[in-house]
Protein backbone atom coordinates (compact mmCIF):
# COMPACT_ATOMS: atom_id res chain seq x y z
CA UNK A 1 0.00 0.00 0.00
CA UNK A 2 2.51 2.35 1.13
CA UNK A 3 4.66 1.35 -2.36
CA UNK A 4 1.40 2.61 -4.38
CA UNK A 5 1.16 5.82 -2.30
CA UNK A 6 4.65 6.64 -2.94
CA UNK A 7 4.17 5.60 -6.72
CA UNK A 8 1.02 8.05 -7.03
CA UNK A 9 2.74 11.27 -4.90
CA UNK A 10 6.01 10.58 -7.72
CA UNK A 11 3.48 10.85 -10.89
CA UNK A 12 1.80 13.79 -8.81
CA UNK A 13 5.33 15.71 -8.80
CA UNK A 14 6.17 14.77 -12.36
CA UNK A 15 2.54 16.05 -13.45
CA UNK A 16 3.27 19.44 -11.34
CA UNK A 17 6.45 19.82 -13.01
CA UNK A 18 5.32 18.91 -16.75
CA UNK A 19 2.28 21.59 -16.16
CA UNK A 20 5.30 24.36 -14.69
CA UNK A 21 6.83 23.38 -18.17
CA UNK A 22 3.92 23.90 -19.80
CA UNK A 23 2.68 27.20 -18.50
CA UNK A 24 5.84 28.80 -18.67
CA UNK A 25 5.59 28.94 -22.29
CA UNK A 26 3.17 31.38 -23.87
CA UNK A 27 -0.35 30.16 -25.32
CA UNK A 28 0.66 30.61 -29.00
CA UNK A 29 3.45 28.75 -29.12
CA UNK A 30 2.16 25.67 -27.06
CA UNK A 31 0.70 23.94 -29.80
CA UNK A 32 4.41 23.30 -30.77
CA UNK A 33 5.63 22.04 -27.58
CA UNK A 34 8.35 19.58 -28.07
CA UNK A 35 9.99 18.63 -24.91
CA UNK A 36 13.99 18.12 -25.19
CA UNK A 37 15.82 17.48 -22.58
CA UNK A 38 19.38 19.96 -22.69
CA UNK A 39 20.50 19.47 -18.96
CA UNK A 40 22.49 16.27 -17.66
CA UNK A 41 22.71 14.96 -21.70
CA UNK A 42 25.81 13.63 -22.52
CA UNK A 43 27.70 15.60 -25.15
CA UNK A 44 27.73 12.84 -27.58
CA UNK A 45 23.95 11.87 -26.86
CA UNK A 46 23.40 15.61 -28.02
CA UNK A 47 25.53 15.14 -30.99
CA UNK A 48 23.70 11.97 -32.16
CA UNK A 49 20.46 13.95 -31.50
CA UNK A 50 21.42 16.56 -34.25
CA UNK A 51 20.98 19.39 -30.97
CA UNK A 52 24.67 20.94 -32.20
CA UNK A 53 25.87 23.98 -34.28
CA UNK A 54 29.13 23.19 -36.22
CA UNK A 55 29.90 20.36 -33.23
CA UNK A 56 29.18 22.93 -30.24
CA UNK A 57 25.71 22.17 -28.41
CA UNK A 58 23.34 24.77 -29.55
CA UNK A 59 22.34 26.02 -26.35
CA UNK A 60 25.74 26.79 -25.53
CA UNK A 61 26.40 28.58 -28.98
CA UNK A 62 23.33 30.52 -28.51
CA UNK A 63 24.60 31.65 -24.88
CA UNK A 64 28.56 32.58 -25.95
CA UNK A 65 27.19 34.26 -29.05
CA UNK A 66 24.54 36.77 -26.64
CA UNK A 67 27.23 36.85 -24.45
CA UNK A 68 30.16 38.07 -26.71
CA UNK A 69 28.02 40.72 -28.28
CA UNK A 70 26.47 42.03 -24.90
CA UNK A 71 28.37 40.63 -22.08
CA UNK A 72 32.32 41.17 -22.32
CA UNK A 73 31.86 44.67 -20.07
CA UNK A 74 29.81 43.59 -17.89
CA UNK A 75 31.54 43.70 -13.95
CA UNK A 76 31.79 40.28 -12.34
CA UNK A 77 30.52 38.55 -15.92
CA UNK A 78 30.43 34.67 -14.42
CA UNK A 79 31.51 35.37 -10.85
CA UNK A 80 27.71 37.62 -10.17
CA UNK A 81 24.79 34.77 -10.48
CA UNK A 82 21.80 35.45 -11.90
CA UNK A 83 18.45 35.46 -10.52
CA UNK A 84 17.29 31.99 -10.02
CA UNK A 85 13.88 32.11 -10.93
CA UNK A 86 15.06 33.89 -14.29
CA UNK A 87 17.64 31.23 -14.79
CA UNK A 88 15.05 28.20 -14.52
CA UNK A 89 12.37 30.26 -16.69
CA UNK A 90 15.60 29.70 -19.08
CA UNK A 91 16.62 26.36 -18.99
CA UNK A 92 12.84 25.39 -18.93
CA UNK A 93 12.28 27.59 -22.19
CA UNK A 94 15.53 26.09 -24.00
CA UNK A 95 14.26 22.57 -23.18
CA UNK A 96 10.71 23.24 -24.27
CA UNK A 97 11.93 23.63 -27.62
CA UNK A 98 10.67 27.11 -27.82
CA UNK A 99 12.58 29.96 -29.56
CA UNK A 100 15.04 31.47 -27.08
CA UNK A 101 15.72 35.27 -27.43
CA UNK A 102 18.08 36.57 -24.98
CA UNK A 103 18.74 39.66 -23.50
CA UNK A 104 15.48 40.83 -25.58
CA UNK A 105 12.20 38.86 -24.34
CA UNK A 106 14.24 36.07 -22.14
CA UNK A 107 16.99 36.70 -19.35
CA UNK A 108 19.45 39.03 -19.20
CA UNK A 109 23.32 38.87 -19.72
CA UNK A 110 24.23 37.41 -15.68
CA UNK A 111 21.21 34.66 -16.06
CA UNK A 112 22.73 33.77 -19.16
CA UNK A 113 26.03 33.18 -17.59
CA UNK A 114 24.63 31.29 -14.91
CA UNK A 115 22.93 29.28 -17.07
CA UNK A 116 25.82 28.21 -19.33
CA UNK A 117 28.05 27.27 -15.62
CA UNK A 118 24.69 25.50 -15.16
CA UNK A 119 24.74 23.60 -18.27
CA UNK A 120 28.74 22.46 -17.92
CA UNK A 121 27.68 21.56 -14.17
CA UNK A 122 25.23 19.34 -15.16
CA UNK A 123 27.26 17.09 -17.48
CA UNK A 124 27.38 13.42 -17.06
CA UNK A 125 31.00 13.71 -17.64
CA UNK A 126 32.78 16.77 -16.86
CA UNK A 127 34.24 18.16 -19.58
CA UNK A 128 37.69 17.33 -18.72
CA UNK A 129 36.31 13.24 -18.36
CA UNK A 130 36.36 12.12 -15.28
CA UNK A 131 38.94 9.26 -16.59
CA UNK A 132 41.45 11.78 -17.60
CA UNK A 133 40.80 14.33 -14.65
CA UNK A 134 43.98 12.42 -12.60
CA UNK A 135 46.39 12.73 -15.06
CA UNK A 136 45.68 16.07 -15.63
CA UNK A 137 46.09 17.30 -11.98
CA UNK A 138 48.86 15.09 -11.95
CA UNK A 139 50.87 16.98 -14.66
CA UNK A 140 49.85 19.85 -12.59
CA UNK A 141 51.69 18.77 -9.19
CA UNK A 142 54.82 18.14 -11.00
CA UNK A 143 55.04 21.43 -11.81
CA UNK A 144 57.74 21.34 -14.49
CA UNK A 145 56.69 24.35 -17.18
CA UNK A 146 59.15 23.30 -19.65
CA UNK A 147 57.33 19.85 -20.41
CA UNK A 148 53.99 20.71 -18.84
CA UNK A 149 52.69 22.62 -22.33
CA UNK A 150 53.41 20.01 -25.11
CA UNK A 151 52.23 17.45 -22.21
CA UNK A 152 49.34 19.46 -21.46
CA UNK A 153 48.38 19.82 -25.12
CA UNK A 154 48.97 15.43 -25.89
CA UNK A 155 46.67 15.00 -22.68
CA UNK A 156 43.71 17.51 -24.26
CA UNK A 157 44.32 16.00 -27.53
CA UNK A 158 43.12 12.47 -25.12
CA UNK A 159 39.37 14.05 -25.06
CA UNK A 160 36.85 12.61 -26.47
CA UNK A 161 36.37 14.53 -29.98
CA UNK A 162 33.19 16.46 -28.79
CA UNK A 163 34.38 17.88 -25.08
CA UNK A 164 37.52 18.81 -27.06
CA UNK A 165 35.50 20.80 -29.12
CA UNK A 166 33.73 21.93 -26.42
CA UNK A 167 36.72 23.36 -24.30
CA UNK A 168 38.08 24.85 -27.40
CA UNK A 169 35.51 26.94 -28.07
CA UNK A 170 34.65 28.00 -24.76
CA UNK A 171 38.56 28.61 -24.17
CA UNK A 172 38.69 31.05 -27.23
CA UNK A 173 35.48 32.58 -25.67
CA UNK A 174 36.95 33.29 -22.53
CA UNK A 175 39.74 34.79 -23.90
CA UNK A 176 37.96 37.39 -25.34
CA UNK A 177 36.59 37.69 -21.36
CA UNK A 178 40.03 38.25 -19.97
CA UNK A 179 40.81 40.93 -22.60
CA UNK A 180 38.20 42.97 -21.10
CA UNK A 181 39.37 42.21 -17.75
CA UNK A 182 39.80 46.02 -16.92
CA UNK A 183 35.69 46.66 -17.72
CA UNK A 184 34.63 43.37 -15.99
CA UNK A 185 37.55 42.54 -13.94
CA UNK A 186 37.36 38.90 -14.53
CA UNK A 187 41.11 38.12 -15.76
CA UNK A 188 42.19 34.67 -16.35
CA UNK A 189 42.82 33.96 -12.50
CA UNK A 190 39.59 34.91 -12.08
CA UNK A 191 37.91 32.92 -15.00
CA UNK A 192 39.78 29.76 -13.90
CA UNK A 193 38.76 30.39 -10.50
CA UNK A 194 35.00 30.25 -11.39
CA UNK A 195 35.31 27.92 -14.21
CA UNK A 196 37.25 24.85 -12.64
CA UNK A 197 34.66 23.44 -10.53
CA UNK A 198 32.23 23.76 -13.36
CA UNK A 199 35.17 21.37 -15.86
CA UNK A 200 35.68 19.26 -13.55
CA UNK A 201 33.82 16.98 -11.17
Amino acid sequence: QSAGIIAQSKAAVRLKEDMKKIVAVPLNEQKDFTYQKLFGVSLQELQRQGLTKNGIPAIVWNIVEYLTQHGLAQEGLFRVNGNVKVVEQLRLKFESGVPVELGKEDGDVCSAASLLKLFLRELPDSLITSALQPRFIQLFQDGRNDVQESSLRDLIKELPDTHYCLLKYLCQFLTKVAKHHMQNRMNVHNLATVFGPNCFQ
